[in-house]
């Protein structure tokens, strides 16, 4: 008999990628996915843990989900993903509603953990995060059809003070080649046309199995598959951004010239503080070196204001720095004290009002920064991906510049109709702080 299954995936896109492959799984015991937790038997919440907002979240979404199966048709709630790996014997004391939990690396037991619930026997199963998860397994999609993550490492070595992620992922844990280009020309063949490069650092890919950091082979490669038609990749480490990869970059012409490159700070004495394999002068060595190569790349990075120790003058630094380096995007994040991490321990934490003050400097900084280089392309011609028909005549699209869910969005005027998915050429004419507007181009031969 088939059966529905809600999932609901909070956090990354990592885990993001993990719930498409248990989507898979079940599809092939004729259980699927249902888009409303009303008409579900089954629901699944793949859990974030990385920072206490996420936490919350999570364990929120987990108990209005659980309320499904007191007036619904909710046989089952299972738990996977960080939460579950990081808290599973308090979980299971604080929420009885949830008839099972799978970790990091055992949700590709999802079946066999509902088959198990049907009969009677209820398991969790949370394996050491050492466990190497066979990521070659096909995937139901959760993103658009065009669009698709592939996760190329599990796992991360960095050890930064603040993060939790080596105690919930495990060590970093390389993919084959063989089989992410597999996988890619399986996407690709699906009519996937952009595909995003995944990991915790993905330019450290390769180093743990090849003995050298492989991710410009891994593009090359990736760049001669026919169907594709835009490739990035997300989670760059400035420390192992090399001339090496920037060539690579640069001469392989469905690889987006996007750098998504979390400095975290500029400060030396913060980076050293976070236990950052970097430093002020590295981290500027890099930026010129991209733009160097490739001048029009796009540069994106992300921030962290009110880590333990940061005096006025770090973070005047910091402020400094955004406004020289002049980054087409950035996010910024106030600190967030996580227990069984080194920098909760730290002394001199900053308190909460200091944190998110200077956090708004930055953004507000940024801001501007932003309206300026948006302004700068007013009159180009620019390449842009239909995703959404907004209304008559006007559709919303991503550039080449721009990730979806996280960049901006271009506003496009045409008499012509579009479906998602499809790429046409847009003159831009007006630019806001973060999204532009444009004409599309039409072109008769």
């Amino acid at each position: 008999m088939k059966k529905n299954v809600f999932i609901s995936t909070m956090g990354c896109s990592k885990n993001l990628v993990d719930s498409e492959m248990m989507l898979s799984i079940l599809k092939k015991h004729d259980i699927l996915k249902t888009d409303t937790i009303e008409n579900a038997d089954i629901a699944i919440v793949n859990t974030c843990g990385f920072i206490e907002s996420a936490k919350e979240e999570s364990v929120n979404e987990i108990l209005s989900i659980a309320e499904y199966k007191k007036t619904g048709n909710l046989k089952y709630l299972i738990v996977t993903g960080c939460l579950s790996q990081r808290y599973y014997e308090q979980l299971k004391e604080d929420l009885p509603e949830v008839d099972a939990f799978l970790g990091t690396t055992s949700f590709e037991l999802i079946y066999q953990t509902i088959d198990a619930l049907e009969n009677g026997k209820p398991q969790s199963v949370i394996y050491d995060t050492s466990y190497k998860i066979q990521m070659n397994s096909e995937r139901e999609l959760l993103t658009e059809s065009y669009t698709a993550f592939i996760k190329i490492a599990e796992g991360c070595d960095n050890f930064c003070t603040y993060c939790i992620i080596p105690k919930l992922r495990g060590s970093y844990r390389s993919r084959e080649i063989e089989d992410v280009i597999k996988e890619a020309s399986s996407l690709a063949a699906q009519g996937v046309k952009e595909i995003i490069l995944i990991a915790q650092d993905t330019t450290k890919y390769g180093l743990d199995i090849y003995g050298k950091k492989e991710l410009p082979r891994l593009l090359k490669e990736l760049n001669k598959i026919e169907e594709l038609k835009w490739i990035r990749f997300l989670y760059s480490y400035p420390e192992d951004i090399d001339e090496q990869l920037v060539i690579a970059v640069k001469e392989s012409d469905k690889v987006c010239n996007y750098f998504d490159m979390p400095i975290q700070h500029i400060s030396d004495n913060i980076l050293k503080r976070m236990n950052r394999k970097t430093d002020k002068n590295h981290i500027q060595f890099t930026i010129d070196l991209i733009r160097k190569y490739i001048p029009d790349a796009t540069l994106r990075t992300t921030l962290i204001t009110g880590f333990p120790g940061e005096t006025e003058n770090d973070f005047i630094q910091l402020l400094d720095f955004v406004k020289s380096a002049k980054f087409d995007r950035l996010g910024v994040f106030a600190y967030s004290k996580e227990e069984d991490t080194p920098a909760a321990l730290m002394e001199d934490q900053i308190d909460e009002n200091i944190k998110n003050d200077r956090k708004d400097q930055i953004m507000q900084a940024q801001q501007q920064i932003s309206l300026e280089k948006n302004h700068e392309i007013i009159g180009k011609v620019i390449e842009v991906i239909i995703e959404e028909s907004e209304e008559q005549g006007i559709y919303t699209g991503r550039s080449s510049r721009d990730v979806p869910e996280i960049d901006a969005v271009i506003y496009i005027h045409t008499k012509s109709s579009h479906k998602a998915g499809d790429f046409v050429k847009v003159k831009i004419k007006d630019a806001m702080e973060y999204d532009l507007i444009g004409d599309e181009i039409i072109e008769y031969s």
